[in-house]
């Protein structure tokens, strides 16, 4: 099987959408696919429970496909979306001092994109 982690660092909500439709673009052709969301992107975690918010329905879809595979501990702690994160039953993980280790996806075979 083919596996892919999209992992989004940035914080502009268009290129987060472009992440999401990219996940679900992948899932749906089958490859085995994770989201892991970093940096500045964390922040996004807070703005997208408004209903309210552009892509918010995005949003909740893939949460409901369950493809974000965590949210980075570090940075959603430092960047104020931490709470939101555990809220909306995000998996939180920092593994690598705070944040999310690339290698262990590498390890388990994944191809990795950045954003």
């Amino acid at each position: 099987m083919k596996k892919v982690v999209l992992i989004t660092y940035n914080p502009e909500l268009m290129c987060f959408a472009h992440v999401l439709l990219y996940a679900i673009d992948f899932q749906e052709k089958g490859y085995d696919t994770k989201v892991v969301i970093e940096g500045g992107a964390v922040q996004l975690i807070s703005k997208l429970k408004d209903r309210h918010t552009p892509f918010y329905e995005l949003y909740e879809k893939v949460k409901a496909k369950g493809l974000i595979d965590c949210v980075c501990r570090a940075c959603s702690a430092k960047l104020g979306s931490l709470a939101d994160a555990e809220a909306q039953g995000l998996r939180v993980h920092g593994d690598l001092m705070g944040h999310p280790s690339v290698e262990r996806y590498l390890d388990q075979g994944y191809q990795l994109i950045t954003f």
